[in-house]
C-alpha cells in the first residue's frame, strides 16, 4: 500500500546538525543550526523563564484543553508586545491572534488560512529566504515567487530592485517580509526603507505577512517591531507570525502566535473564528505550558524587567561576535571586505562562501556552516573565532 512513498532525503540544515553531532573531532565548531548558544556553546536557561516557570507549578491545578485560540493572557500579552500597549489597532478590537505552537505553527496557520479564503493569490518572499517558507505555502497550495533582496556583491540588500518587483504585482498577492533579522542573511531593511515599503504596500493593495522570530535580537523589543508598528499605523491589513523560542530560550515548548490585523472589529471576529476552525483541522488547541510561561514574563513587572536584561546581554554578545570574527579576519586578509558582518543584525551572516568552500570548511576544518553560506553567529565564542577565521581565511585562498 506504501511502496510508492519516496524516502525523505530530511531537512537540510538539521541534517547537518546530526552530522555535526557525529563528528569526533574536538575542535569542531558549529555555525549550522539557528539556536542562540551562550559563551561555553550552551543554549541558555533564563532566570526569568525559571521563575516564571516556579510560580507556575507551585499554582499547579488541573490541565484541562485550551481554546482552539489559545490563553487569553498569553494572547493579550503578545499583541501588546508587538503592537505596543493601548495602540489604536488593539483598542478598536481589530486584531485577531492566535497562540500557535511556535511561529512555524503560524506560518502554518496563516499560509492555510489565506489558501482557503484567497484562493489563487500567489506569495511572493526574498530571495533568499528561510528554507521553509517555501516550504509551508507551498504545501498549503499557493503558487510561492521571490523578489530581489540580497545583494551577494555587497552583502547588502537590492532596496531599488527589491521595490521595482512588489511596484508591478497584482493587487492581493501576499508578500512576506522579515520583520527584523533576515533569515538567512542577516540584511534588513532601515527605518527610512521601511518608510518607503509601508505606502508602497498600501498604494498596490499588496498583504504583508511578517515574519517575526528574533524580536529583541536587532535592536530592541520596540526598535524590533517598527515594521509591526509602521503598518498598523499606517491602517493596512496584515498578517505576522511571532515566535518566543529564541527570545526566552524555550525551544521545546513551541511558543508562537499568529496575528491577523483587520479592517474593523466585526472583521476581526469572524478572521478569528475562520482562524479557529483552521487551528481545529491542524491540532485542534495549542499546549498549556509554555505559553503560560511566555504570559507570566510579559505580564510580571519584575520578571519582564528581568527577561529584558537577559535578552539585552544576548543581543550584546552576538553584536560582541560579529566584532570579534570581523577583526579577526580583517586581520588574516587585509585586502578583503568582511563589512557585512558589521552591518547585517541578528543571528545570522551570509558569508558570500560558495557551496564547495563550505563543503572544505567542514571536511578539513570541522568547522559547519550551511551550504548557502549561511554562518549562525551565535555558535561563535571567544575560544573558536580564532579558528573559525583561520579556516575561513583558508578556504577564501
Amino acid at each position: 500500500m506504501f511502496e510508492h512513498v519516496e524516502a525523505y532525503p530530511g531537512d537540510p540544515i538539521l541534517s547537518l546538525n546530526e552530522d555535526f553531532q557525529r563528528d569526533p573531532r574536538p575542535h569542531k565548531v558549529n555555525l549550522s543550526i539557528g539556536i542562540y548558544f551562550d559563551a561555553d556553546g550552551r543554549i541558555p536557561a533564563l532566570e526569568s523563564v525559571r521563575r516564571a516557570e516556579q510560580a507556575l507549578l507551585v499554582e499547579d491545578g488541573p490541565k484541562p484543553y485550551l481554546p482552539m485560540e489559545g490563553a487569553a493572557n498569553m494572547r493579550a500579552a503578545v499583541q501588546a508586545l508587538l503592537f505596543g500597549a493601548g495602540h489604536p489597532a488593539l483598542a478598536a478590537g481589530r486584531v485577531a491572534t492566535l497562540q500557535t505552537v511556535g511561529s512555524s505553527g503560524g506560518l502554518k496557520v496563516g499560509a492555510d488560512f489565506l489558501a482557503r479564503w484567497l484562493p489563487g493569490r500567489a506569495v511572493w518572499v526574498s530571495d533568499p529566504t528561510w528554507d521553509n517558507h517555501r516550504a509551508m505555502f507551498d504545501g498549503a497550495g499557493l503558487a510561492v515567487h521571490a523578489y530581489p533582496y540580497h545583494d551577494p556583491a555587497g552583502g547588502g540588500l537590492r532596496f531599488d530592485a527589491m521595490c521595482e518587483i512588489l511596484a508591478t504585482l497584482p493587487p492581493g498577492s501576499i508578500v512576506l517580509l522579515h520583520a527584523c533579522c533576515h533569515n538567512p542573511t542577516g540584511v534588513d531593511p532601515s527605518r527610512a526603507q521601511w518608510d518607503v515599503l509601508v505606502p508602497l504596500l498600501r498604494e498596490r493593495g499588496l498583504l504583508p505577512f511578517l515574519d517575526l522570530a528574533y524580536q529583541g535580537f536587532g535592536d530592541g523589543l520596540a526598535e524590533d517591531a517598527y515594521a509591526v508598528r509602521a503598518l498598523a499605523d499606517a491602517g493596512l491589513r496584515f498578517v505576522v507570525a511571532n515566535s518566543f523560542s529564541k527570545s526566552m530560550s524555550v525551544y521545546g515548548e513551541r511558543c508562537g502566535a499568529l496575528s491577523i490585523v483587520c479592517a474593523d472589529a466585526d472583521e476581526a471576529g469572524r478572521v478569528l473564528g475562520q482562524l479557529k476552525a483552521t487551528v481545529r483541522r491542524n491540532y485542534s488547541s495549542p499546549p498549556i505550558h509554555g505559553g503560560q510561561i511566555v504570559a507570566r514574563v510579559l505580564a510580571d513587572p519584575p520578571l519582564r524587567a528581568m527577561w529584558e536584561g537577559e535578552l539585552a546581554a544576548m543581543r550584546e554578545r552576538i553584536a560582541a561576535m560579529r566584532r570579534a570574527l570581523h577583526d579577526a579576519l580583517a586581520a588574516r586578509r587585509p585586502g578583503v571586505d568582511f563589512g557585512y558582518l558589521l552591518s547585517q543584525r541578528g543571528m545570522f551572516s551570509y558569508t558570500g562562501l560558495a557551496a564547495a568552500q563550505v563543503d572544505r570548511l567542514r571536511e578539513a576544518h570541522a568547522v559547519y556552516l550551511v551550504r548557502s553560506g549561511r554562518l549562525c553567529i551565535t555558535g561563535l565564542n571567544d575560544a573558536n573565532v580564532p579558528r573559525t577565521a583561520d579556516a575561513i581565511a583558508a578556504v577564501l585562498g
